[in-house]
C-alpha cells in the first residue's frame, strides 16, 4: 500500500482567530494541528492542502514548510536558503519574490533578510543551470516566505499568492471595511449558521459595504471562499496537481448549488448612507448573491423585521471613534442598538464587534461570551448576546470611571479612614479657610495630597454670589498602588467633601467637579475634556475673571499664580506689558487694572485668546490699548519685527510642547536660556522680566545668572494655600545688569 506523503504547513490568520482557525483546519482534515497567536501549524496530505486553500474562510496565507534552521547572522540565512533544492519547486524561467518577516541584532531589517534569501536562490540556479530566475516584487509567479523568530528561520512556499482574505467580490468598500476573513471569523464565533436552522435570518443593521452579509451568505450556502479566485500562488509550482485541484473545484461548485437550494433564510442589511448601500449592492452582485441578500438605505432608528423573517443572528460592527467627543456621541448609538434588540429582536442572538469595550457595554445587555480579537492593529472585542428579557440590564452599564462623577455612587467604606480625611479638611479650613476669608480670597487650594491615602488636590471657587464650588483633581497613583483600593478612597473622599458643613465651606454635591489626571506636561494641560459650556465669574483682587471648572483639565485660572498677579498689578503703572503664553489673560487683566498704559498678550490658542478677550471686557478694559495676538510665541520672540521695548514681561511657558502649530518642539529645560535672551532684547533698559515655570526638576542655566541680574522670586510668589507644595512653580525676576 502506497504511503500518503504528508507536508508541514503554516497557516496565518488575523490575530486572535487562531483557535477558530484550528477548528476549521481540523474539520478540513489537517493533522497535528497546533495554534499559536500568529496562526496554526499542521500536517496535511496534498488533498487536504488544496482543501484548505479553497475552503479556509479564516486563513490569510498557506505556507508549505521547506526548511527550518537556527541562525545567528546573515550568512546563516544565506546558507539555510542554499540548502533547499529550489529546482524541485520552480524553474529558472519563473519570477519570484521573498517575503521576510522578523529581525534580530544582525538582521535589523526585513529587506536585508529577504536579500540574503534571494541571493542564495539566484546563486543556486546560476550554478546548476547557468541561468537565474528574475525577481518580481509586484506580481511574482512564485512567492517565498521566510520568518525569523527566536533565533530560527523558517523557509517555505506561499501557495496562496494574494492573501486569502481577498475573495474577488469586493471592489467597492465603505469607510472602514472589515477584512473578509475577519468577518468570517466573527460569524464562526457567533455560531453562524451551525447553531441556527436552515430558515434562520441574518441581519447587519450597519452593513457598510456588505462584507458581513456576503460572508454570512457564503457560509450559509456552502460556497467555498476561493471558488471565484483566478490566480493562485501554486499555479507555477512544479508539484501542482491540476487534476486533483479541478476535481476539488468541481465538488465545491456542486456543494454551492446544493447549499443555495437548502438555505431558506433571509439575509438583510441596512445602512443610513445611500452611497455605501450602492457599493454594497455592487459587491453582492459580484459575489453572486443578489437573489439572496437584500440591502437598503435605512437608519437604525427606522429598524424593522421584514415579514416572514425567522429569528436568527444579528451581527454588526458599529463605529467606535477615537476622540472624546466622538465617543460621547457614539454612546447614544450603542444605546440605540440595545433598544433595537429590546423592541424588535427578542428571542434572537446578537453580536457586536467593537474597538471600544466601554461603548460595547453601553448596549445595556448581559453578554454570554466575549472574544478578544484585533481589527488590524486595533484591540477589539466581539460581544455575544442571547436576547431574552432577563439579559437586559435595567440601567445601561456604566464603567466606574463614569459612575464616579455621580454623587449617588459616592460612599464611605472605611469609617476611621474617612474621619481622618474629614479632620484634615476641618483643620485646613481653620487655617487656610480663615486666612482666605480674612484676605478676601475667593478661590484657593484647601487640600493638596496632605495625606498619602488621599492623593487629591481640592480647590475652592466662590462665584460673585458667594456660591461655592469644589474643583477636585485626583493625581494618578503609582503603579505599585492597587487600582481598586485607590478608587475606593476616591469615592470616600468625595462623600466626605459633599457632607462638610463649615462656616468657611458648604458645597452641595452637584457643585463638586472631579478631574482624574496625572501631572500634566506641556500643552496637555489645556486639552478639552468635555463641552458643558458652564462658566461663572470669580473675583481676585479687583479683577473679575471667568472660570470653567468642567470642560478643561485646568479651569482658566492658575491659583498658584495669585501672588504673581497681585505683584504685577502693583508694579505695572504706566508700563508697557508683554504676556507670553498668556493662556486666558488673567495676568494681563492684572497689569491693565494696575495702570499699564499698554499690553500685548500672545498665545497660539484661538480658544484661550477668546477667553482672554472676554476677561478683559469683563473689567471694562480698552482693547485698543490691551491687544491680543494669536501666534507662536517663540516665532514672535525670534522675529525681526520692530516694536517698542516693554517695561514688564511675563514669561510662563509650558514645560514641553510639540503643538502642530509650532515650528519646532519646546523643551523648557533645554530652551529657557535662549527664550530669556530673546525676551531681554525686547525689554527696556530698566525693565523687568518675570520668568516662571512648573517643571519640578527645573534648574536655571548658570549662564542666565552670569548675563543678568537674577532674583529668585519663588518663595514670594507662593501664598499660604500652596506652601505644602512649594515647588508648584519656580519664579525669577530678571533685569539687565547696570553697566559700570
Amino acid at each position: 500500500m502506497k504511503q500518503i506523503e504528508m507536508n508541514s504547513i503554516f497557516v496565518t490568520c488575523p490575530k486572535g482567530l487562531h483557535y477558530a482557525l484550528e477548528g476549521e483546519l481540523s474539520v478540513l482534515g489537517a493533522k497535528s494541528v497546533k495554534p499559536i497567536p500568529a496562526g496554526v501549524s499542521a500536517e496535511v496530505d496534498k488533498t487536504c492542502l488544496y482543501k484548505i486553500l479553497l475552503w479556509s474562510r479564516i486563513a490569510n496565507r498557506v505556507i508549505l514548510q521547506l526548511k527550518d534552521g537556527k541562525i545567528n547572522n546573515a550568512d546563516d540565512v544565506y546558507d539555510l536558503a542554499l540548502s533547499v533544492d529550489w529546482s524541485e519547486h520552480f524553474s529558472e524561467q519563473k519570477t519570484f519574490a521573498v517575503d521576510f518577516l522578523g529581525t534580530n541584532d544582525e538582521i535589523n531589517n526585513s529587506t536585508f533578510g529577504a536579500l540574503k534569501v534571494k541571493d542564495a536562490i539566484v546563486d543556486q540556479f546560476r550554478q546548476e543551470t547557468g541561468e537565474r530566475p528574475s525577481v518580481d516584487k509586484a506580481a511574482p509567479q512564485i512567492r517565498i516566505s521566510a520568518r525569523l523568530n527566536k533565533g530560527r528561520v523558517a523557509l517555505g512556499l506561499d501557495l496562496s499568492g494574494e492573501s486569502l482574505h481577498r475573495r474577488a467580490y469586493r471592489s467597492a468598500t465603505g469607510r472602514a471595511p472589515l477584512k473578509e476573513n475577519l468577518a468570517a471569523g466573527l460569524l464562526s464565533l457567533a455560531g453562524w449558521p451551525n447553531k441556527f436552522s436552515d430558515d434562520s435570518s441574518f441581519i447587519d443593521p450597519m452593513c457598510g459595504s456588505g462584507t458581513l452579509l456576503i460572508e454570512a451568505a457564503m457560509i450559509a450556502t456552502h460556497k467555498a471562499p476561493g471558488l471565484d479566485r483566478l490566480v493562485w500562488g501554486f499555479d507555477e509550482w512544479n508539484k501542482f496537481d491540476s487534476r486533483l485541484w479541478g476535481a476539488l473545484k468541481e465538488a465545491a461548485n456542486a456543494s454551492f448549488e446544493q447549499g443555495k437550494e437548502k438555505f431558506k433564510g433571509r439575509i438583510v442589511g441596512f445602512d443610513q448612507d445611500s452611497q455605501v448601500v450602492s457599493r454594497a449592492w455592487e459587491n453582492i452582485r459580484k459575489a453572486g448573491f443578489e437573489d439572496l441578500i437584500h440591502v437598503e438605505k435605512r437608519a437604525l432608528i427606522d429598524f424593522e423585521i421584514f415579514e416572514k423573517m425567522q429569528s436568527g443572528l444579528l451581527l454588526t460592527n458599529p463605529p467606535y471613534g477615537e476622540r472624546l467627543g466622538e465617543v460621547e456621541d457614539l454612546k447614544r448609538l450603542y444605546q440605540s442598538i440595545g433598544q433595537t434588540f429590546e423592541q424588535h429582536l427578542l428571542s434572537w442572538q446578537a453580536g457586536v464587534f467593537t474597538g471600544n469595550i466601554e461603548l460595547g457595554r453601553s448596549v445595556g445587555w448581559r453578554s454570554f461570551k466575549q472574544y478578544k480579537l484585533y481589527n488590524g492593529a486595533i484591540e477589539s472585542q466581539l460581544l455575544l448576546f442571547n436576547l431574552t428579557k432577563e439579559n437586559r440590564f435595567k440601567e445601561a452599564w456604566q464603567s466606574p470611571d463614569l459612575k464616579i462623577h455621580s454623587p449617588s455612587y459616592w460612599k464611605i467604606s472605611h469609617e476611621e479612614r474617612a474621619k481622618m480625611f474629614e479632620n484634615r479638611l476641618r483643620k485646613n479650613l481653620k487655617t487656610i479657610g480663615k486666612w482666605a476669608a480674612k484676605n478676601k480670597i475667593d478661590c484657593y487650594r484647601l487640600y493638596d495630597a496632605d495625606m498619602p491615602e488621599f492623593s487629591l488636590a481640592v480647590d475652592v471657587y466662590s462665584d460673585e454670589s458667594s456660591v461655592q464650588w469644589l474643583h477636585v483633581q485626583e493625581y494618578t497613583a503609582p503603579k505599585t498602588v492597587d487600582e481598586a483600593a485607590s478608587f475606593e478612597r476616591l469615592r470616600e473622599a468625595l462623600c466626605v467633601l459633599s457632607n462638610i458643613n463649615d462656616n468657611n465651606l458648604s458645597v452641595s454635591p452637584e457643585r463638586i467637579v472631579l478631574k482624574r489626571r496625572a501631572i500634566q506636561k506641556g500643552s496637555s494641560q489645556y486639552e478639552k475634556e468635555s463641552a458643558s459650556g458652564e462658566t461663572f465669574v470669580v473675583k481676585e483682587n479687583t479683577a473679575r475673571l471667568r472660570v470653567n471648572l468642567k470642560d478643561y483639565l485646568d479651569t482658566g485660572l492658575f491659583l498658584d499664580h495669585r501672588p504673581m498677579r497681585r505683584w504685577v498689578q502693583e508694579n505695572s503703572k504706566d508700563k508697557r506689558f508683554l504676556n507670553l503664553f498668556c493662556y486666558t489673560g488673567a495676568v494681563s487683566v492684572s497689569a491693565a487694572l494696575g495702570g499699564a498704559k499698554e499690553s500685548l498678550s500672545i498665545d497660539m490658542s484661538k480658544t484661550y485668546l477668546s477667553w482672554a478677550k472676554e476677561n478683559l471686557e469683563l473689567n471694562n478694559l480698552d482693547l485698543s490699548r490691551h491687544k491680543l495676538s494669536q501666534q507662536d510665541c517663540l516665532e514672535w520672540l525670534n522675529g525681526t519685527q520692530l516694536i517698542a521695548p516693554f517695561d514688564l514681561i511675563f514669561l510662563d511657558p509650558p514645560s514641553f510642547s510639540n503643538s502642530k502649530r509650532m515650528l519646532g518642539v519646546l523643551d523648557i529645560q533645554r530652551d529657557h536660556a535662549s527664550m530669556i535672551d530673546a525676551c531681554m532684547k525686547r525689554l527696556s533698559e530698566n525693565g523687568q522680566l518675570i520668568f516662571s515655570n512648573n517643571l519640578r526638576k527645573f534648574k536655571l542655566d548658570a549662564a542666565v545668572e552670569e548675563k543678568y541680574a537674577v532674583t529668585n522670586f519663588s518663595s514670594r510668589s507662593i501664598d499660604k494655600d500652596f506652601q505644602r507644595n512649594s515647588r508648584i512653580h519656580q519664579c525669577w525676576l530678571i533685569e539687565k545688569k547696570i553697566k559700570s
